[in-house]
């Protein structure tokens, strides 16, 4: 499968799902230290991380709608569906805790929606496994991509100054 968004040859969306996976894990990192009696401000840090998290994951949402087209019908289509699925499920969670906590004074985080990010981060770990296995079938129609040269996209030359 060829990717329609896609930058030097290498899709768009993998690249771009590290980033609300990482924001969303640096929001409940934030939340955490928060919950357990750090300074006040990192409740309303990572209430802010979760929202650009929100925009990221956004952005990825469309790049692997689009991507979705070019899918072929068989188990990778579900995988892929599965994967979409999954990732939504997890911004969903993100979304709720945002949207309790933007009515707050001070947008700290409580036990609830400490827990509600646990639990969305690990649907984020099914779709981490799940993007893993889609690579894996995008994969296995190219031949030998663990070598040097499936990098180079052919064969390496060096140089060498004339005498």
């Amino acid at each position: 499968m060829q990717s329609r968004l896609r930058v030097q040859g290498h899709p768009i969306q993998p690249m771009l799902v590290t980033f609300p996976l990482g924001l969303f894990v640096s929001a409940t990192v934030f939340d955490l230290t928060d919950v357990a009696g750090g300074p006040t401000f990192l409740g309303e840090v990572g209430y802010w991380t979760g929202v650009a998290a929100l925009f990221a994951a956004a952005m990825t949402a469309v790049a692997g709608m689009v991507d979705l087209w070019d899918v072929p019908v068989d188990g990778t289509r579900r995988t892929a569906i599965a994967f979409n699925l999954v990732n939504a499920a997890m911004a969903g969670l993100f979304l709720v805790t945002c949207l309790v906590r933007a009515h707050s004074p001070h947008r700290g985080a409580t036990v609830a929606i400490l827990a509600t990010e646990l639990v969305a981060l690990t649907a984020g770990g099914v779709g981490v496994y799940l993007g893993a296995r889609l690579m894996r079938q995008f994969d296995s129609g190219r031949a030998d991509t663990g070598s040097l040269d499936a990098l180079a996209g052919g064969t390496v030359e060096i140089a060498r100054p004339r005498p």
